[in-house]
């Protein structure tokens, strides 16, 4: 099957399942179909921007198995919104309007990322298992911060924290729907010009820098689009840690090629598929008695464990 094969038939299943989404058990069009078009929209956007952001943070770090969500970042994000909270209260300007709140927390994950390129990009030879555990490591910091803050302030804050803690598609923040869209359509053409370097990547850092690849300014410039993705979905839906890790790998498989252009558009239709499919059996089969995101990160843990034993196996 070609690649044009291949996006119809991931197009078309998008366009049923999305059709599904929006009509099944709908009794008022004109209350239900505006909400409904806007969750989808959700979590379209969510499943793009971690689908894009793993397939690329996957590239740099040259190997399958860590993701942003592993690492941490969106830990970090759910730190960013603790310490916000912690300092300010939930009153304050910067927790209220969501606009504000999300583009100082985007500042601040990109101060991040600049830094974590500094600590272990500039190094050369770094072993997988180095750099996922230095990934889990800061990831169990930030959540043990954040679990520190949230103890001590007063119950009625916890309550704004604990609402952003869980990813939940069915309390979608919609209020941050269109400056995430316009902000991942803006990075998204702004990433165009890097596929052709993604491809060079792949091979590894000494083959990127002997074609010619600025490696330092490209990897650098790819970890601010990652964390700025990462923040993206975060703020839309809450963290959800394995759903990257599986959409990319079936995305690789899938595709079957090289080329990130053909790859990255696979594992954002796949993404997609996953979000809206999961979304209508959670809803329609288990009637809303497990989270979807629970039922991804339990599939997405076992994957993980599968691809750390397949990897051993080679060593």
């Amino acid at each position: 099957m070609g690649f044009k094969a291949k996006i119809i038939s991931l197009t078309v299943l998008n366009i049923v399942l999305i059709g599904l989404f929006l009509t099944i058990d709908v009794k008022n069009w004109e209350y239900a179909l505006p909400r409904r078009g806007a969750s989808v929209a959700a979590i379209a956007v969510t499943g793009a921007a971690i689908a894009f952001s793993t397939v690329v943070f996957q590239t740099i770090t040259n190997n399958r198995i860590l993701t942003p969500s592993i690492i941490g970042l969106d830990s970090l994000y759910m730190l960013i919104q603790t310490f916000i909270i912690f300092v300010f209260g939930s009153t304050s300007f910067l927790v209220i309007d969501r606009n504000v709140n999300f583009l100082l927390s985007v500042g601040m994950m990109i101060l991040f990322a600049g830094l974590f390129y500094k600590l272990l990009f500039r190094r050369e030879g770094q072993h997988l298992f180095l750099l996922l555990l230095i990934g889990l490591v800061l990831g169990t910091l930030f959540s043990s911060l954040s679990t520190f803050m949230q103890v001590l302030i007063d119950p009625n804050e916890f309550q704004t924290v604990q609402n952003r803690m869980f990813a939940s598609f069915n309390n979608i923040n919609t209020d941050l729907l269109y400056l995430a869209i316009a902000l991942f359509i803006g990075i998204t053409i702004y990433c165009y010009k890097y596929f052709k370097f993604l491809d060079v990547l792949s091979l590894g850092r000494e083959h990127a820098v002997n074609l010619g690849i600025p490696y330092d300014s490209v990897i650098k410039r790819l970890l601010i689009v990652v964390a700025i993705f990462i923040s993206i979905a975060t703020a839309l839906v809450g963290p959800i840690t394995f759903l990257g890790l599986l959409v990319a790998n079936v995305a690789y498989e899938f595709m079957r090629t090289y080329k990130h252009r053909e790859i990255i558009i696979g594992a954002i239709l796949i993404s997609t598929i996953a979000l809206i499919g999961g979304q209508l059996v959670v809803q329609h089969v288990f009637t809303f008695s497990t989270p979807l995101s629970v039922i991804i990160n339990f599939i997405g843990g076992v994957y993980f464990l599968y691809l750390l034993l397949k990897e051993n196996k080679k060593w």
